[in-house]
């Protein structure tokens, strides 16, 4: 018997790229979910082959304080995934959108969820609210230090301020919250509209659709540490099972990788030909993207375990069967 088998929780963002594996993931641990989503027909894109074993509420959770009640009532842990999110080009042109609509979801969540009597919340925050120049690896003290990147900055804050709302709340109310810092997840079900994807989703679109040049943003020398998103899945199961004390704690791999590198691995797993230019006009975000995962693997007993090669090949694999 797991710790989840029986337990009613719920994923809010459960039609999503991480959320929907992690729907899988505590149903194969016998937990009873429900999920949340503004349309019921994104309960068939990732969740189809399940949807008969969830219960869906379909709502608005920022805009509707009743509806955010209404899914956390009954619920004994709340994975808060539902978040607005997009890649560098997007973040850089509506800090002030991103910021809005991420601290209106979560703040509306976790004060539901604590009306609700939700006995353990997980905050979903980011590597995001590091500043620009931060040490490498990044501990996790530094999460407060100056302002988040600047190609982050109100995606950064949201997360700061929904950080804040945790430690406030868990001092005032009987909630336990765990509070995890993912690293760049990619994988299966991933965004790949061109818009507002990240690089590896957008890197695998323009090689499998076969772009001549294959452009990609800055120079290559900025560096990322990429987690896949099963890795991703079993820190945030961990981490609300484990740690829910509302201390921040780093989820990622240690496998660092300049962009440049990514470029021509994913390059040679799709077997393209095409020549890659970098384009230095175009902002690259942080240089270097890469934490100290030691607190991870203390109190969860977290190691990521796919190398970015596989994962890759997994995502490249998909993309190809199902993601166009």
């Amino acid at each position: 018997m797991t710790y989840w088998q029986g337990r009613n929780v719920l994923v809010t963002g459960g039609t999503g790229f991480v959320g929907s594996h992690l729907v899988e993931r505590l149903l194969s641990e016998r937990a009873r979910v429900r999920v949340t989503g503004r349309q019921r027909t994104g309960l068939a894109r990732f969740l189809g082959s399940v949807a008969d074993r969830i219960e869906f509420l379909e709502g608005d959770l920022a805009a509707d304080a009743a509806f955010a009640r209404h899914a956390c009532s009954g619920q004994e842990a709340v994975f808060n995934l539902a978040a607005a999110v997009a890649g560098v080009g997007y973040n850089v042109e509506h800090p002030g959108e991103l910021f809005r609509d991420n601290v209106r979801i979560g703040m509306s969540v976790l004060d539901a969820a604590v009306t609700a009597g939700v006995e353990r919340y997980l905050c979903m925050s980011s590597a995001c609210v590091y500043t620009r120049h931060c040490t490498i690896p990044t501990p996790e003290s530094e999460g407060f230090l100056d302002d988040p990147e600047v190609t982050n900055l109100g995606y950064g804050w949201a997360k700061r301020v929904l950080e804040v709302q945790a430690r406030c709340y868990t001092r005032e109310y009987p909630i336990r919250v765990a509070i995890v810092r993912p690293y760049n997840i990619y994988g299966p079900r991933d965004d790949f509209d061109w818009e507002t994807s990240h690089v590896i989703p957008a890197l695998i679109r323009k090689t499998v659709e076969g772009q001549d040049p294959l452009v990609v943003w800055g120079d290559g020398s900025q560096t990322r540490s990429f987690l896949y998103v099963e890795d991703c899945v079993d820190g945030l199961v961990r981490a609300l099972e484990h740690y829910p004390e509302c201390d921040p704690v780093n989820i990622g791999t240690d496998e660092e990788v300049t962009i440049g590198n990514l470029v021509r691995t994913v390059h040679e797993l799709c077997g393209s030909q095409a020549r890659i230019e970098f384009d230095t006009t175009r902002p690259s975000g942080q240089p270097r993207r890469n934490g100290n995962f030691s607190l991870a693997r203390e109190k969860l007993g977290f190691v990521a375990r796919v190398p970015l090669r596989e994962g890759l090949a997994r995502t490249i694999a998909w993309y190809r069967e199902r993601g166009r």
